[in-house]
């Protein structure tokens, strides 16, 4: 019988255990605070925006959002990030991605106080999670490996399988994994048999951001299928990167989409900010 690793359960656990620990720190006079800039109109971004703002309010975490038109200078949003680099009320920074084309999202980025790096982008952060030696996880990625972990899906000695490469989600994953003792394979538009390495896959992570990619064929008898996409088809309904229907047949343990790694990127997003005015406060 196959285990669905349910996202959205685990994610509101998870903000019970952060909003327990952001009472203590105000009882410390410290108040966690996150900024969000986002520009322009995607509406993905927008509906990103206000589940973190929802969040926020639930823990009450102190968050501004700066809603920026998409015409915006890139000198405008470098000076606004300056300034919430300096602002003691905010520990965590978070530019929504993607931004506009005009803009440049490599210095953007990389202009974000490492420390208030919540969303654990910079090139400094990055560096730390190769290290092993890190002190923000990217949202998503730890958002996966939390799901795997408190499902007690044993990661050490497995052959994990991660299809996509992106620097949000496919390279930091696999690295994390890499940490924990998986022998990591990564997956991508040029692999030659996609189908030959997702079958040796104990632990297989699609985030390649194509519908339907991963089909039942594909995966290894009663492996943990870890789905990260969210295509949005032409009927509105929202599917993932896996077959989901066929492949629960085979797999041991699947997340849904929606409800899976979704929710838990939020509730990632929220621990990060308290992490980090925890150690600002020290």
């Amino acid at each position: 019988m196959v285990r669905i690793l349910d996202g959205k359960r685990l994610a509101e656990k998870v903000k019970i255990e952060l909003l327990a620990e952001n009472s203590k720190l105000k009882e410390k006079k410290i108040f966690p605070g996150l900024a969000v800039i986002l520009i322009g109109e995607n509406p993905a971004s927008k509906v990103y925006v206000g589940s973190k703002e929802k969040a926020c309010q639930e823990l009450g975490i102190y968050s501004e959002v700066y809603r920026l038109d998409s015409g915006i200078g890139h000198e405008d949003i470098l000076s606004l990030i300056k300034k919430l680099n300096n602002d003691p009320k905010i520990h965590g920074i978070l530019v929504q991605l993607p931004m506009p084309k005009h803009l440049g999202e490599d210095e953007i980025i990389a202009a974000i106080d490492p420390g208030k790096d919540v969303d654990c982008f910079c090139q400094e952060n990055v560096g730390k999670i190769v290290t092993g030696n890190y002190g923000f996880l990217p949202c998503t990625p730890s958002g996966i490996l939390e799901l795997i972990k408190r499902n007690d899906i044993v990661i050490e000695g497995k052959e994990c399988v991660v299809v996509g490469r992106s620097n949000i989600v496919g390279k930091p994953v696999a690295l994390m994994l890499l940490n924990e003792g998986g022998t990591v394979t990564i997956c991508h538009s040029k692999t030659r048999d996609l189908k030959t390495e997702t079958l040796r896959a104990d632990i297989l992570v699609a985030a390649a951001g194509r519908a339907g990619l991963i089909t039942a064929d594909m995966v290894k008898p009663g492996a943990t299928v870890i789905d990260v996409g969210i295509n949005r088809m032409s009927s509105g309904k929202l599917v993932g990167d896996v077959d989901f229907e066929k492949v629960k047949e085979i797999a041991g343990a699947i997340t849904p989409v929606p409800g899976g790694v979704g929710p838990m990127t939020i509730a990632m997003l929220m621990k990060n900010t308290i992490k980090a005015a925890k150690k600002l406060a020290e």
